[in-house]
């Protein structure tokens, strides 16, 4: 079982982004959209975009560096240790469960420090590598997006946001242990 679904996900990984690119391309020429130049005016919107949020960028860092500093995350992290245990995931990767939907690039550097310390094709490494692409950085996304446009009332984008995080990273921790066979 752990065999022919670890070809089948190999081959879809390796179909996947190559397939988009041609679905889009495609659909787009069927559409008679023209693709270039709409990418190019995508593009221009996209410059604007990341200069209004350029304040609400710098106050997320700014949290996020106070909330690994305080030792807060590691508490955190020590606590829920047991729990985690019961799902089979080790307590090492509760840091990158954590940080991944607060910051992109704090939960890359858990993702590298925990690589570096067991090693990318460890349980724990492969693991850390499939939160980080199974889930998003939830909190950042509402404070720069909704930020950029005055949102105040997020409504219901927080409460789904953190449920699509928590089952992506139970997804991953299901994945991971099919694939590893542990």
């Amino acid at each position: 079982m752990g065999d022919l679904f670890r070809t089948i996900i190999n081959a879809i990984s390796i179909m996947a982004i190559p397939l988009l690119l041609f679905v889009f391309l495609g659909w787009g020429i069927i559409k008679k959209v023209r693709v270039y130049e709409v990418f190019v005016e995508g593009a221009k919107d996209g410059f604007s975009t990341a200069v209004r949020i350029i304040p609400y960028l710098v106050a997320m860092l700014c949290a996020i560096g106070i909330f690994r500093a305080s030792g807060a995350l590691e508490l955190l992290t020590s606590v829920l240790a047991p729990v985690t245990n019961l799902i089979g995931m080790p307590s090492e990767t509760l840091p990158m469960a954590f940080m991944r939907p607060l910051s992109g690039s704090g939960s890359l550097g858990i993702m590298t420090e925990l690589m570096k310390v067991h090693g990318p094709d460890s349980f724990i490494g492969v693991l850390a590598s499939t939160m980080y692409g199974s889930s998003e950085t939830t909190f950042y996304v509402l404070a720069i997006y909704f930020g950029s446009v005055q949102v105040k009332n997020t409504r219901h984008a927080v409460p789904a946001g953190l449920i699509a995080d928590v089952f992506g990273m139970l997804g991953a921790v299901l994945i991971c242990r099919i694939l590893f066979g542990v």
